[in-house]
């Protein structure tokens, strides 16, 4: 029996197979954060075509937390509604659903927004210089992603993924090379976990504890002076007793560094953080072929894997992935009741 085609249960979240669709910034939205038609169908698609854990697109946790002008939203009550829908939509279809509470910090693009991080530093040249944060915006901030967990549980969602990679604010924290803060939230490893402690700590009292919660993490930002996998455990050991029950490491985009980027490039900081910590991990990076996921799992390097864009390409990749390992796996019903 294939791995990558078996069931795992964390807390009460049972999935049907060990497939997740990474969180990836679809951007038709509007200005204003609210799910269009096109979501609805974006991730139900991904549902029938067998992907065992959806997680929804980086999801501000305010406006000025968004990324760009068309990211989805969950700063208002009112967006609980569209965001339901998918759930709803994707769970019907045979899904699992989770949705990354993101915070972009210095990297939102929207010019009309007010810019803030942990240090008063662009991301380059392109970007608005970002106001530092007292310490009264990072109270407003971890409060916002403790609302945005709230609605989320009301939304229905499975699981709920706190988006600290990728040079995001969270991330901007962490990274000695975007935080130089004097106060308790610079400095130290130690210092520089706080805002993510914290956030971790008032979401857990609005999250239910049978719910998992999902941290994502750059895992190497490919900088000498940056974070590595061995920081990173450091980081997560800090933070996992607060409630953090699955770790998603992915890498980079802290600052502009060179990657070599090639097939399975980050799973080597998957396994690094899944052996230091105790904790399950997503691996991925350029995983297209079910063999190669097969050999991840088998080896125990990561529990789970993750795709973004060939998922994209080919919704119906688990579909075709079973057939590949030759694993009988139960197709959606209208499917399997079609007349050629």
């Amino acid at each position: 029996m294939s791995k990558l085609f078996s069931s795992a249960k964390i807390k009460n979240l049972e999935l049907k197979n060990r497939i997740v669709m990474a969180p990836m910034c679809m951007v038709t939205s509007d200005d204003k954060g609210y799910v269009k038609d096109w979501h609805e169908i974006h991730y139900g698609s991904r549902a029938i075509g067998g992907t065992g854990l959806i997680i929804l697109e980086a999801t501000a946790v305010e406006s000025r937390g968004r990324i760009k002008n068309g990211d989805l939203g969950i700063w208002d009550d009112s967006h609980i509604e569209g965001l339901s829908r998918i759930v709803k939509t994707s769970k019907a279809l045979g899904a699992k659903v989770g949705i990354q509470l993101a915070h972009a910090g210095r990297k939102c693009e929207i010019k009309s927004e007010k810019i803030i991080a942990p240090s008063p530093i662009a991301f380059d040249g392109s970007y608005s210089t970002p106001e530092e944060m007292t310490k009264d915006d990072i109270k407003v901030v971890i409060n916002a992603f403790k609302e945005g967990a709230r609605r989320a549980n009301e939304a229905g969602f499975d699981t709920i993924e706190i988006h600290g990679a990728h040079g995001y604010l969270i991330n901007e924290f962490l990274s000695p090379l975007t935080n130089k803060r004097k106060d308790d939230y610079g400095g130290s490893l130690e210092n520089r976990t706080r805002f993510l402690r914290e956030i971790i700590q008032e979401i857990n009292t609005v999250w239910p504890e049978d719910k998992p919660i999902i941290l994502r993490v750059s895992g190497e930002e490919y900088v000498n002076d940056g974070n590595h996998p061995e920081d990173l455990v450091d980081i997560i050991n800090l933070v996992k007793d607060e409630g953090i029950d699955i770790i998603n490491v992915s890498s980079g985009a802290v600052v502009h560094a060179n990657i070599d980027a090639y097939p399975g490039y980050q799973v080597p900081f998957a396994e690094t953080i899944k052996k230091g910590t105790g904790l399950p991990v997503i691996a991925g990076g350029l995983i297209t072929e079910p063999e190669m996921a097969e050999e991840i799992l088998k080896n125990n390097r990561a529990d789970f894997i993750f795709l973004g864009r060939e998922l994209l390409r080919n919704p119906y990749w688990p579909l075709e992935a079973a057939n590949k390992l030759k694993e009988d796996i139960e197709w959606p019903h209208s499917y399997r009741r079609a007349k050629i």
